[in-house]
């Protein structure tokens, strides 16, 4: 393997972007996966695969000398709230290490042990939170949106004390920045714009390096976030995926899909559908997220009004152009995303309704979202096979099939290659939340990794099921459904 190469950019600008902290050992480290592939990607050298030296790396036992353990401060409004300092009260960056392509992912421990923004907390991660964001984090991956992915994940030997006493675990989370927007209202809260611009500057030269040749590189920097934000979220869309816990210290510069608490796919279609246990308003509902990105990237371009103009009502007119961008992109993004999940090779305004109705039929008649979608290619040519059988009013399933029939014979398309293209976009499998609480259960109570193992393994081709695996597609029974999941602090 080549040498890996080790950087510590955001160690080298030190407070306040971040503090120094050292892991807190734990008692008994075991493993529990490791990503190999993205260790060969990293170009992690193999003395840390699986080894003794690995186990004490990603436990936080005993750190090689190229890491530089620190803690990132940001703040962050949550639910809607400002908390002027938040910082990562579980997680250290220890390294960035540089793939063969010269891009640069940060290293990070998460559940390693207090630090100076633990907040009183005990700075761990009990053992399901940690399984949860393995394994959903790599299936993200597999279905091509932007995400922090999963390097390792290893058991401490300790118990947490939550609702009731828990294992604790480490992950070993990896993504092209963990910085966020609250890192940027950090800043603005606490310090003064030279500090200000020097991170803008830092964030500019390692995430969006075109903006340094704009004429306005700090109004570039916040139009490249903006259009970063609108096709994650419609990717998420897209896929009936809920974050949880937008808050703004959960929505990452780079635009990857960043903090895995109360996440979950979607079983059966409810635009008003949560999942966090505390969203009691629905404020972060799976319709709701393209208003609360907007919401959030307001926030962070009122950090950047300093920088943007020298005079406030001129930088508050140029920020508030850029942020009228979101809607339009996030919408044309979606409206193509779906466009293709029903076959459509280029879709058109013409097509919302086409869109619309299918999903209002879905949800009054509680198809499930991933199903629908992945069984309407066999609709393509005959109406009642394929996603009608999850249709009760069988007689607006029939009339809007015809209209979609109608629309498809217009492209001109072989429907051998819709049904293609359809089942490419379409995945046959997600992470089904009813399935990761089985896996959670079985690895906290049996320490049984067997369910955990075959759905990390079957989610990494979502696009692709085999017999064998059939069962891990299914919806679940009304006794097996979900609604509420936890962010594990």
């Amino acid at each position: 393997m080549t040498k890996f190469k080790v950087k510590h950019s955001l160690a080298a600008l030190a407070a306040p972007f971040s503090q120094p902290c050292q892991p807190t050992p734990v008692s008994a480290p075991q493993w529990l996966a490791f990503n190999s592939a993205l260790a060969t990607q990293l170009r992690l050298p193999e003395q840390y695969w699986l080894t003794d030296a690995g186990l004490a790396l990603f436990s936080g036992n005993a750190l090689p000398d190229w890491t530089k353990p620190l803690a990132h401060a940001y703040a962050g409004h949550q639910f809607g709230h400002f908390v002027p300092q938040l910082g990562d009260g579980r997680a250290l960056l220890l390294a960035e290490l540089e793939d063969a392509h010269g891009q640069l992912f940060d290293i990070q421990l998460k559940g390693a042990g207090r630090t100076p923004f633990s907040r009183g907390g005990d700075g761990r991660a009990p053992l399901g939170p940690v399984l949860r964001e393995y394994l959903v984090s790599e299936a993200m991956q597999a279905l091509g949106v932007p995400t922090t992915r999963a390097l390792a994940a290893v058991l401490s030997g300790d118990w947490l004390q939550r609702d009731t006493a828990e294992p604790g675990a480490i992950i070993c989370r990896v993504a092209k920045s963990h910085i966020r927007i609250g890192s940027f209202q950090y800043l603005a809260a606490h310090s003064d714009s030279s500090q200000l611009k020097t991170f803008a500057d830092y964030v500019i030269q390692r995430h969006y390096p075109a903006c340094l040749h704009a004429d306005n590189p700090y109004l570039a920097l916040l139009e490249a976030v903006i259009s970063a934000q609108a096709q994650l979220i419609a990717k998420w869309m897209s896929l009936g995926f809920i974050h949880g816990v937008m808050n703004t210290d959960n929505m990452s510069i780079s635009g990857e899909t960043i903090d895995y608490g109360p996440c979950a796919f979607m079983d059966a279609f409810n635009p008003a559908q949560v999942y966090s246990f505390i969203d009691k308003q629905g404020r972060y509902a799976w319709g709701n997220q393209p208003r609360i990105a907007s919401w959030n990237l307001a926030r962070f371009a009122e950090t950047l009004l300093p920088l943007i103009a020298e005079h406030a009502a001129q930088a508050v007119e140029l920020a508030t152009g850029a942020l009228q961008g979101f809607n339009s992109e996030n919408e044309a993004a979606f409206l193509q995303l779906m466009g293709e999940k029903i076959g459509l090779k280029a879709a058109t305004k013409h097509d919302e309704s086409l869109i619309r109705d299918l999903l209002n039929l879905m949800s009054a008649n509680n198809a499930d979202f991933s199903q629908t979608f992945r069984l309407l290619s066999q609709s393509v040519s005959d109406a009642s096979t394929g996603a009608a059988m999850l249709f009760a009013d069988n007689n607006s399933w029939q009339a809007w099939c015809s209209r979609w029939q109608a629309r498809l014979a217009e492209q001109g398309i072989a429907t051998k290659d819709v049904k293609q293209q359809m089942d490419a976009c379409n995945p046959a499998l997600i992470p089904r939340n009813h399935q990761i609480a089985k896996a959670i259960e079985l690895a906290s109570t049996e320490a049984d990794l067997s369910l955990f193992n075959r759905l990390h393994n079957a989610l990494q081709t979502p696009f692709e099921l085999d017999d064998a695996n059939a069962d891990l597609a299914l919806p679940p029974t009304a006794e097996q459904c979900i609604e509420n999941t936890f962010c594990g602090t």
